[in-house]
């Protein structure tokens, strides 16, 4: 399968946006009352071990499978995302991209054609990567946004 090198990109640009923050850049909500940049990458650490990974996996192994969804506000109370270490949560999102990329690079076509059920909707693998993509967008249109906010 075709990966998008976006995908690869995304651990970067998390990476770059908190490696010389300090503790209030990195805890500042974006406009809009976004994430900070601590929640940013924790969101996409857990999404990405949790929701995506897991998701991709099944697709691949099960016939047809239920996909879980991820609450990431909610899980973004319950773990309490403000408190948590933002270039260890960067570092970890990054460990699981690679994961995923690597996955997803050894899928043949008929494994990108392979389908799961999400949200009441049949989607194969290739859309849940363009899902991937699009929610990856956002994320750096976010963190953009924040350090645009801190320049200006």
């Amino acid at each position: 399968m075709r990966v998008p090198e976006s995908l690869a990109r995304m651990p970067r640009v998390l990476q770059e946006a908190v490696a010389g923050a300090d503790a209030p850049r990195l805890s500042r909500r974006g406009p809009g009352d976004t994430f900070s940049l601590t929640e940013q990458a924790c969101h996409l650490r857990d999404l990405e071990r949790e929701g995506y990974l897991v998701r991709v996996r099944r697709i691949l192994s099960e016939e047809n499978p239920e996909l879980p969804g991820f609450e990431g506000d909610t899980v973004a109370r319950e773990r309490d995302y403000p408190s948590q270490d933002a270039r260890a949560a960067a570092r970890d999102f990054a460990a699981a991209r690679n994961e995923l990329v690597a996955l997803l690079a050894t899928v043949d076509p008929a494994g990108a054609a392979r389908t799961g059920r999400f949200g009441g909707e049949r989607i194969t693998l290739g859309d849940l990567v363009a899902m991937i993509e699009a929610h990856d967008r956002g994320h750096r249109e976010e963190i953009e946004a924040l350090l645009q906010a801190e320049a200006g």
